[in-house]
């Protein structure tokens, strides 16, 4: 008799195991998917035209609270847990949920689900959400551009639309953006690449991404999402620390993973950080991954016009996902805000509307934040009208992207923009050397 299945999930690592590791196994049969996280993607299918031979009808997809009623009523033998930036103690809950419900809980190995590639591939992790992956894996492009190689970045996936259209998805301009439907969580990642120039791959089906990116790269850059692990075996594996957050290195899945897995450690936000938590980093980085090359660096802090904020009443949209399942309680914008004098930094929450009040009661710790959070038209409504609402100055936007673009902001806004600067050495170019 097939093993009977479920794949806990989020809309991207998900579908991924299932691809590699199930859609193609006689021997199992998936009876569904459940999702979190994500608003709005239970209630649908992965499609017959993803899913295989063994699917005709597809695999539906339902909200994690069903689990317990699924798996008996699908007389399931196997949950497998694959989500990521969650802590050890959130995992090991779902396991007793499963386990006290009858079935075998199952977490798949990184190596059970990588990737070769023909190309050498550089990857970028991190520990937690928001560590700064992005200004990391943006350092390394322009390095390998400045030296004349030809680099493509793939991006973890994203896939909120419908599947069907995004099996892979292939961004090189803004108009690729808005023909795709990308979300603002979407755009935060690709954007940057665009802006430098360069080609980023997304998708649902990675083996095709890769076969696609391998026709136009002389390297390609995995760049991951979350904390998770990649999905292409690396050349080089690249994790970077959060000091902010020191000991979650130890404390999150699947973050933990990539800590004790890479050959490269960069101890990002340096300065921002105080003695006693770079301690609890370097600590931790002698016991369990001693033989790793470490880098420190800072986060550096721009802003479009500096004089907009001094003594102004400012509101401070940040980066969503740092700041909702990241945990962060600030980012760059606060720091900015800060640095440049800002006067007051205004509560958002009294004139916060819909999904975005909504935000505030699951993630108390955003405090004097707004999250920029724009996962379907609606939500991105209602991120518009609480600006509007609110009675500030000026607008710090220290989302990675310009969302200017896409929503209307009636007040003077400025960007919040960040790049990583190396302190000492080794630095990105000593530990790429080959590459360059």
């Amino acid at each position: 008799m097939k093993r009977r299945v479920i794949i806990m999930g989020a809309a991207g690592r998900d579908f991924h195991n299932f691809n590699l590791v199930y859609r193609d196994d006689p021997n199992v049969e998936v009876v569904a998917f459940t999702a979190t996280q994500i608003p709005k993607i239970e209630g649908r299918k992965y499609p017959a035209e993803l899913a295989g031979r063994f699917y005709p009808d597809g695999i539906p997809i339902y909200p994690e609270g069903e689990l317990e009623r699924l798996i008996k009523r699908e007389k399931v033998d196997e949950v497998v847990f694959a989500y990521s930036d969650v802590s050890h103690e959130y995992v090991m809950q779902r396991a007793s949920r499963v386990l006290a419900s009858g079935a075998d809980f199952k977490l798949l190995p990184p190596q059970k689900t990588w990737l070769e590639s023909s190309r050498p591939v550089i990857a970028v992790c991190a520990v937690r959400t928001g560590c700064g992956k992005s200004q990391t894996s943006r350092k390394i492009v322009k390095l390998l551009v400045d030296a004349g190689r030809k680099v493509v970045a793939v991006r973890h996936p994203m896939p909120y639309g419908d599947l069907t259209k995004q099996v892979c998805q292939r961004f090189a301009s803004y108009e690729d953006l808005d023909r795709h439907n990308c979300t603002i969580e979407e755009r935060e990642e690709y954007e940057p690449y665009i802006d430098l120039g360069l080609v980023v791959y997304a998708g649902v089906d990675y083996k095709k991404v890769l076969s696609e990116a391998e026709k136009e790269a002389e390297i390609i850059i995995w760049d991951g999402g979350n904390n998770d692990a990649p999905f292409y075996k690396p050349n080089k594996y690249i994790t970077v620390l959060d000091p902010l957050r020191a000991g979650h290195e130890r404390l999150y899945y699947p973050g933990e993973i990539n800590f004790i897995s890479a050959d490269v450690l960069v101890i990002n936000k340096y300065e921002q950080a105080n003695p006693d938590q770079v301690d609890i980093l370097r600590r931790n980085i002698r016991d369990f991954n001693p033989s790793a090359a470490v880098i420190t660096g800072a986060s550096k802090i721009m802003v479009d016009n500096p004089e907009g904020i001094k003594g102004r009443r400012v509101l401070v949209i940040e980066d969503g996902p740092t700041l909702t399942h990241g945990g962060m309680s600030f980012g760059a914008g606060i720091v900015a805000a800060k640095e440049f004098g800002a006067a007051e930094i205004l509560d958002p929450r009294p004139w916060a509307v819909g999904s975005i009040k909504e935000a505030y009661e699951k993630y108390p710790q955003l405090g004097k934040l707004i999250p920029a959070l724009g996962y379907y038209p609606e939500q991105l409504k209602e991120l518009e009208e609480t600006i509007r609402n609110i009675p500030c100055d000026a607008v710090l936007v220290a989302s990675p992207i310009d969302i200017r673009r896409i929503i209307k902001i009636d007040k003077p806004a400025y960007r919040v923009s960040y790049f990583l600067e190396e302190i000492g050495h080794p630095n990105l170019m000593d530990v790429l050397a080959d590459y360059l």
